[in-house]
Protein backbone atom coordinates (compact mmCIF):
# COMPACT_ATOMS: atom_id res chain seq x y z
CA UNK A 1 0.00 0.00 0.00
CA UNK A 2 1.84 3.30 -1.03
CA UNK A 3 1.91 6.03 1.83
CA UNK A 4 -0.48 8.62 2.69
CA UNK A 5 -0.23 11.69 0.77
CA UNK A 6 0.71 15.00 2.43
CA UNK A 7 -1.75 16.90 0.33
CA UNK A 8 -5.44 16.23 1.60
CA UNK A 9 -8.28 17.95 -0.91
CA UNK A 10 -6.61 21.49 0.33
CA UNK A 11 -8.56 21.36 3.43
CA UNK A 12 -5.54 22.41 5.66
CA UNK A 13 -5.67 20.84 9.25
CA UNK A 14 -8.81 19.68 8.71
CA UNK A 15 -7.37 16.94 6.64
CA UNK A 16 -5.62 15.25 9.56
CA UNK A 17 -8.70 13.95 10.55
CA UNK A 18 -9.59 12.32 7.43
CA UNK A 19 -6.56 10.84 6.92
CA UNK A 20 -6.44 9.48 10.48
CA UNK A 21 -9.78 8.16 9.70
CA UNK A 22 -8.55 6.35 6.77
CA UNK A 23 -5.36 4.99 8.25
CA UNK A 24 -7.34 3.59 11.21
CA UNK A 25 -8.79 1.05 8.20
CA UNK A 26 -5.31 0.34 7.33
CA UNK A 27 -3.77 -3.10 8.45
CA UNK A 28 -0.64 -3.00 10.81
CA UNK A 29 1.74 -2.83 8.14
CA UNK A 30 0.63 0.59 7.01
CA UNK A 31 3.57 2.99 7.14
CA UNK A 32 3.22 5.50 10.11
CA UNK A 33 4.80 8.53 8.68
CA UNK A 34 4.56 12.26 9.99
CA UNK A 35 4.28 15.01 6.98
CA UNK A 36 4.07 18.62 6.86
CA UNK A 37 3.87 21.41 3.94
CA UNK A 38 2.77 24.71 4.02
CA UNK A 39 1.69 26.30 1.07
CA UNK A 40 1.99 30.05 0.28
CA UNK A 41 -0.84 30.89 2.31
CA UNK A 42 0.01 29.75 5.25
CA UNK A 43 -2.42 26.52 5.18
CA UNK A 44 -0.57 23.44 6.67
CA UNK A 45 -1.33 20.12 4.80
CA UNK A 46 -0.40 17.55 7.03
CA UNK A 47 -0.35 13.96 8.16
CA UNK A 48 0.16 13.08 12.14
CA UNK A 49 0.22 9.66 13.52
CA UNK A 50 -1.17 10.07 17.06
CA UNK A 51 -0.86 7.62 19.66
CA UNK A 52 -3.34 7.11 22.35
CA UNK A 53 -1.92 8.81 25.61
CA UNK A 54 -1.13 7.28 28.81
CA UNK A 55 -1.85 10.62 30.26
CA UNK A 56 -5.84 9.71 30.26
CA UNK A 57 -7.88 7.06 32.29
CA UNK A 58 -8.51 3.38 30.62
CA UNK A 59 -11.80 3.64 30.02
CA UNK A 60 -10.37 6.74 28.05
CA UNK A 61 -8.14 4.77 25.85
CA UNK A 62 -10.41 2.34 24.87
CA UNK A 63 -13.20 5.43 23.92
CA UNK A 64 -10.45 7.13 22.08
CA UNK A 65 -9.43 3.91 20.56
CA UNK A 66 -12.68 3.00 18.83
CA UNK A 67 -13.09 2.67 14.95
CA UNK A 68 -15.12 5.78 13.66
CA UNK A 69 -15.54 5.97 10.03
CA UNK A 70 -14.51 8.95 8.79
CA UNK A 71 -17.24 9.16 5.71
CA UNK A 72 -20.45 11.50 6.48
CA UNK A 73 -24.03 9.79 6.91
CA UNK A 74 -26.41 12.18 5.89
CA UNK A 75 -29.35 12.82 8.05
CA UNK A 76 -32.69 14.16 7.88
CA UNK A 77 -33.50 16.72 10.87
CA UNK A 78 -36.29 14.58 12.27
CA UNK A 79 -33.57 11.49 12.09
CA UNK A 80 -31.05 13.91 13.81
CA UNK A 81 -33.40 14.17 16.89
CA UNK A 82 -34.61 11.10 17.41
CA UNK A 83 -31.20 9.64 17.16
CA UNK A 84 -30.53 12.14 20.00
CA UNK A 85 -33.38 11.65 22.17
CA UNK A 86 -32.34 7.77 22.07
CA UNK A 87 -29.08 8.60 23.16
CA UNK A 88 -29.78 11.34 25.84
CA UNK A 89 -32.28 8.64 27.31
CA UNK A 90 -29.84 6.25 27.72
CA UNK A 91 -27.40 8.32 28.97
CA UNK A 92 -29.32 9.98 31.32
CA UNK A 93 -30.41 6.75 32.83
CA UNK A 94 -27.03 5.99 33.34
CA UNK A 95 -26.29 9.30 35.13
CA UNK A 96 -29.07 8.50 37.36
CA UNK A 97 -27.97 5.39 38.23
CA UNK A 98 -24.76 7.10 39.49
CA UNK A 99 -26.23 10.28 40.76
CA UNK A 100 -30.02 9.75 41.94
CA UNK A 101 -32.31 12.49 41.85
CA UNK A 102 -36.09 13.69 41.41
CA UNK A 103 -37.09 14.51 37.73
CA UNK A 104 -40.02 16.47 36.78
CA UNK A 105 -41.58 18.06 33.53
CA UNK A 106 -43.37 21.20 34.15
CA UNK A 107 -43.50 24.98 32.91
CA UNK A 108 -41.72 28.14 33.55
CA UNK A 109 -43.04 31.59 32.08
CA UNK A 110 -44.62 29.23 29.84
CA UNK A 111 -41.43 28.07 28.61
CA UNK A 112 -40.41 23.72 28.75
CA UNK A 113 -38.32 22.67 30.92
CA UNK A 114 -37.10 20.12 33.24
CA UNK A 115 -36.97 20.47 37.00
CA UNK A 116 -34.23 18.03 38.09
CA UNK A 117 -34.27 17.96 41.94
CA UNK A 118 -31.50 16.10 44.46
CA UNK A 119 -33.53 13.53 46.78
CA UNK A 120 -32.73 15.63 49.39
CA UNK A 121 -31.89 19.56 49.95
CA UNK A 122 -30.12 20.94 53.03
CA UNK A 123 -31.76 23.98 54.34
CA UNK A 124 -29.07 26.22 53.60
CA UNK A 125 -29.18 25.27 49.69
CA UNK A 126 -33.02 25.77 49.57
CA UNK A 127 -32.86 29.05 48.07
CA UNK A 128 -30.27 28.55 45.31
CA UNK A 129 -31.18 27.72 41.57
CA UNK A 130 -28.95 26.25 38.39
CA UNK A 131 -30.76 27.10 34.98
CA UNK A 132 -29.24 24.57 32.25
CA UNK A 133 -29.39 25.50 28.80
CA UNK A 134 -28.80 22.39 27.19
CA UNK A 135 -26.56 21.18 24.10
CA UNK A 136 -27.73 19.68 20.56
CA UNK A 137 -26.51 22.02 17.97
CA UNK A 138 -29.38 24.84 18.85
CA UNK A 139 -31.28 21.75 16.84
CA UNK A 140 -31.99 18.74 19.19
CA UNK A 141 -31.64 18.11 22.65
CA UNK A 142 -28.52 16.05 23.53
CA UNK A 143 -27.60 17.37 27.05
CA UNK A 144 -30.91 18.36 29.50
CA UNK A 145 -30.63 14.94 31.46
CA UNK A 146 -26.59 14.37 31.64
CA UNK A 147 -26.04 18.24 32.30
CA UNK A 148 -28.48 18.55 35.08
CA UNK A 149 -28.33 15.23 36.94
CA UNK A 150 -24.78 14.86 37.82
CA UNK A 151 -24.89 18.59 38.76
CA UNK A 152 -28.38 18.83 40.82
CA UNK A 153 -26.82 15.41 42.55
CA UNK A 154 -23.42 16.76 43.65
CA UNK A 155 -24.68 20.32 44.46
CA UNK A 156 -27.39 18.99 46.11
CA UNK A 157 -29.36 22.03 44.62
CA UNK A 158 -32.42 22.09 41.91
CA UNK A 159 -31.61 22.49 38.67
CA UNK A 160 -34.12 24.15 35.96
CA UNK A 161 -32.76 22.41 32.33
CA UNK A 162 -34.94 25.12 29.95
CA UNK A 163 -36.19 23.57 27.28
CA UNK A 164 -35.85 25.95 25.05
CA UNK A 165 -37.59 25.87 21.45
CA UNK A 166 -34.99 24.79 18.89
CA UNK A 167 -33.92 26.24 14.86
CA UNK A 168 -34.42 25.94 12.48
CA UNK A 169 -37.82 26.47 13.17
CA UNK A 170 -37.57 29.00 15.93
CA UNK A 171 -33.98 30.92 15.03
CA UNK A 172 -31.99 32.87 17.38
CA UNK A 173 -33.08 34.98 19.11
CA UNK A 174 -35.50 31.99 20.42
CA UNK A 175 -33.66 30.28 22.52
CA UNK A 176 -32.24 32.95 24.25
CA UNK A 177 -35.78 35.08 24.57
CA UNK A 178 -37.13 31.57 26.52
CA UNK A 179 -34.71 31.45 28.42
CA UNK A 180 -34.67 35.09 29.52
CA UNK A 181 -37.83 33.98 30.71
CA UNK A 182 -37.41 31.76 32.79
CA UNK A 183 -34.37 33.54 34.73
CA UNK A 184 -36.64 36.81 34.93
CA UNK A 185 -39.44 34.48 36.43
CA UNK A 186 -37.24 32.97 38.49
CA UNK A 187 -35.49 36.57 39.80
CA UNK A 188 -39.06 36.48 41.62
CA UNK A 189 -38.26 33.50 43.77
CA UNK A 190 -34.39 33.44 43.64
CA UNK A 191 -32.02 36.57 44.39
CA UNK A 192 -29.76 36.58 41.61
CA UNK A 193 -26.49 35.83 43.64
CA UNK A 194 -28.19 32.59 44.31
CA UNK A 195 -28.54 31.92 40.75
CA UNK A 196 -25.95 30.13 38.02
CA UNK A 197 -26.43 29.52 34.59
CA UNK A 198 -24.48 27.09 32.79
CA UNK A 199 -24.55 25.06 29.18
CA UNK A 200 -22.34 22.93 27.19
CA UNK A 201 -21.77 23.21 23.21
CA UNK A 202 -24.83 24.97 22.05
CA UNK A 203 -26.27 25.39 25.63
CA UNK A 204 -22.32 26.92 25.97
CA UNK A 205 -22.37 29.23 23.59
CA UNK A 206 -26.15 30.46 24.53
CA UNK A 207 -25.14 31.11 28.03
CA UNK A 208 -23.06 33.81 26.76
CA UNK A 209 -25.43 35.03 25.09
CA UNK A 210 -28.37 35.38 27.63
CA UNK A 211 -25.34 37.18 29.86
CA UNK A 212 -24.76 39.46 27.64
CA UNK A 213 -28.70 39.60 26.85
CA UNK A 214 -29.41 40.40 30.93
CA UNK A 215 -26.65 42.68 31.27
CA UNK A 216 -27.91 44.64 27.91
CA UNK A 217 -31.38 44.45 29.33
CA UNK A 218 -30.35 46.02 32.62
CA UNK A 219 -31.28 42.57 34.70
CA UNK A 220 -29.06 41.80 37.50
CA UNK A 221 -26.42 39.04 36.57
CA UNK A 222 -26.54 35.76 38.18
CA UNK A 223 -23.76 34.82 40.44
CA UNK A 224 -21.69 32.83 38.46
CA UNK A 225 -21.85 31.06 34.48
CA UNK A 226 -20.46 27.84 33.07
CA UNK A 227 -19.49 27.86 29.40
CA UNK A 228 -18.60 24.30 28.58
CA UNK A 229 -17.12 23.67 25.33
CA UNK A 230 -18.64 26.71 23.85
CA UNK A 231 -18.03 29.75 21.65
CA UNK A 232 -18.69 33.60 21.43
CA UNK A 233 -18.01 33.68 17.65
CA UNK A 234 -20.40 32.66 15.30
CA UNK A 235 -18.79 34.60 12.65
CA UNK A 236 -16.01 32.58 12.49
CA UNK A 237 -14.47 29.23 12.85
CA UNK A 238 -11.18 28.56 15.52
CA UNK A 239 -8.56 26.64 14.39
CA UNK A 240 -9.75 23.11 16.42
CA UNK A 241 -12.60 22.90 13.94
CA UNK A 242 -9.86 22.13 10.79
CA UNK A 243 -8.46 19.44 13.34
CA UNK A 244 -11.10 17.88 15.27
CA UNK A 245 -14.35 16.32 14.76
CA UNK A 246 -17.00 16.01 17.34
CA UNK A 247 -15.31 12.60 18.21
CA UNK A 248 -11.85 14.11 18.19
CA UNK A 249 -9.30 12.78 15.65
CA UNK A 250 -12.05 10.49 14.51
CA UNK A 251 -15.56 10.47 12.19
CA UNK A 252 -16.29 12.79 9.62
CA UNK A 253 -15.02 16.24 10.11
CA UNK A 254 -16.22 19.04 7.85
CA UNK A 255 -13.79 21.86 6.09
CA UNK A 256 -13.27 24.82 8.67
CA UNK A 257 -15.60 26.60 6.83
CA UNK A 258 -18.91 24.52 6.34
CA UNK A 259 -18.26 23.95 10.04
CA UNK A 260 -19.14 27.26 11.21
CA UNK A 261 -22.39 27.06 8.91
CA UNK A 262 -24.89 27.69 11.42
CA UNK A 263 -27.49 30.04 8.95
CA UNK A 264 -29.78 27.89 10.28
CA UNK A 265 -29.68 29.05 14.16
CA UNK A 266 -28.41 32.48 12.88
CA UNK A 267 -30.92 33.18 10.44
CA UNK A 268 -30.60 37.22 9.44
CA UNK A 269 -28.70 38.12 12.33
CA UNK A 270 -25.46 39.89 11.82
CA UNK A 271 -23.00 37.17 12.78
CA UNK A 272 -21.16 39.55 14.71
CA UNK A 273 -23.88 40.77 16.66
CA UNK A 274 -22.92 41.05 20.58
CA UNK A 275 -26.18 39.08 21.57
CA UNK A 276 -25.54 36.00 18.63
CA UNK A 277 -21.88 36.75 19.23
CA UNK A 278 -20.63 37.50 23.12
CA UNK A 279 -16.85 37.93 21.46
CA UNK A 280 -17.57 41.74 19.88
CA UNK A 281 -19.83 43.00 23.38
CA UNK A 282 -19.12 44.59 26.07
CA UNK A 283 -18.51 41.79 28.67
CA UNK A 284 -16.74 44.04 31.63
CA UNK A 285 -18.93 43.23 35.02
CA UNK A 286 -19.52 39.70 33.58
CA UNK A 287 -19.85 37.23 36.90
CA UNK A 288 -17.43 34.67 37.89
CA UNK A 289 -17.38 32.17 34.56
CA UNK A 290 -15.76 28.83 34.63
CA UNK A 291 -14.49 27.45 31.38
CA UNK A 292 -14.00 24.00 30.60
CA UNK A 293 -13.01 22.07 27.44
CA UNK A 294 -9.93 19.59 25.96
CA UNK A 295 -7.07 19.17 23.93
CA UNK A 296 -9.49 17.00 21.01
CA UNK A 297 -12.65 19.61 21.30
CA UNK A 298 -13.73 20.39 18.23
CA UNK A 299 -14.85 23.98 20.30
CA UNK A 300 -10.87 24.27 22.07
CA UNK A 301 -10.34 27.47 20.20
CA UNK A 302 -13.97 28.94 20.71
CA UNK A 303 -13.56 28.28 23.92
CA UNK A 304 -10.19 29.59 24.76
CA UNK A 305 -11.08 32.49 22.90
CA UNK A 306 -14.30 33.53 24.70
CA UNK A 307 -12.02 32.87 28.07
CA UNK A 308 -9.15 35.46 27.01
CA UNK A 309 -11.88 38.04 26.01
CA UNK A 310 -13.26 37.50 29.81
CA UNK A 311 -9.78 37.97 30.98
CA UNK A 312 -9.50 40.88 28.78
CA UNK A 313 -12.65 42.92 30.18
CA UNK A 314 -11.50 42.31 33.72
CA UNK A 315 -13.44 39.65 35.46
CA UNK A 316 -13.27 36.81 37.03
CA UNK A 317 -13.35 33.90 34.36
CA UNK A 318 -11.38 30.63 35.24
CA UNK A 319 -10.28 27.50 32.75
CA UNK A 320 -9.84 24.21 33.02
CA UNK A 321 -8.19 21.95 29.92
CA UNK A 322 -8.53 18.34 29.93
CA UNK A 323 -6.18 16.01 28.20
CA UNK A 324 -6.86 14.23 24.27
CA UNK A 325 -10.53 13.93 25.07
CA UNK A 326 -13.10 14.80 22.44
CA UNK A 327 -15.77 17.47 22.44
CA UNK A 328 -18.49 17.05 25.68
CA UNK A 329 -16.94 14.47 27.04
CA UNK A 330 -18.55 14.91 30.34
CA UNK A 331 -22.11 13.74 28.92
CA UNK A 332 -20.43 9.87 29.05
CA UNK A 333 -20.91 9.17 32.44
CA UNK A 334 -18.81 6.10 32.69
CA UNK A 335 -15.59 8.21 32.00
CA UNK A 336 -13.25 9.23 35.47
CA UNK A 337 -12.85 11.99 33.73
CA UNK A 338 -16.70 13.18 33.23
CA UNK A 339 -16.89 11.98 37.13
CA UNK A 340 -13.83 14.56 38.29
CA UNK A 341 -15.44 17.38 34.86
CA UNK A 342 -18.77 17.00 36.81
CA UNK A 343 -17.26 17.29 40.66
CA UNK A 344 -15.49 20.82 39.50
CA UNK A 345 -18.47 22.25 37.75
CA UNK A 346 -20.17 21.20 41.01
CA UNK A 347 -17.37 22.81 43.08
CA UNK A 348 -17.71 26.05 41.31
CA UNK A 349 -21.00 26.23 41.71
CA UNK A 350 -20.91 25.60 45.57
CA UNK A 351 -18.06 27.93 45.84
CA UNK A 352 -19.92 31.05 43.80
CA UNK A 353 -23.81 31.06 44.92
CA UNK A 354 -24.19 32.74 48.15
CA UNK A 355 -26.15 31.27 50.97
Amino acid sequence: MKPLSPVFRALGLAACSAALSVAQQMPASAPATDSSYIDQNGTAHITRVVPVPKTISPEAQRVLARQVSGVAKPETLAERREKTDKWQAGAGKKSRALYPVNLENSKIAGVPVRIVTPLTIPDDKKDRVLINVHGGGFNSDSGSLTETIPIANLTKTKVVAVLYRLAPEHPFPADVDDTVAVYKELLKTYKPEHIALYGTSAGAILTAEVAVKLKRMGLPLPAALGVFSGSGDLSRAGDSQAIFALNGLSGPLKPPGAAMNLSFYTGHTDLKDPVLSPLFADLKGMPPTLFITSTRDMLLSGTTILHRAFLRAGDDPELVVFEALPHAFWNDPSLPEAKEADHIMASFFDKHLGK
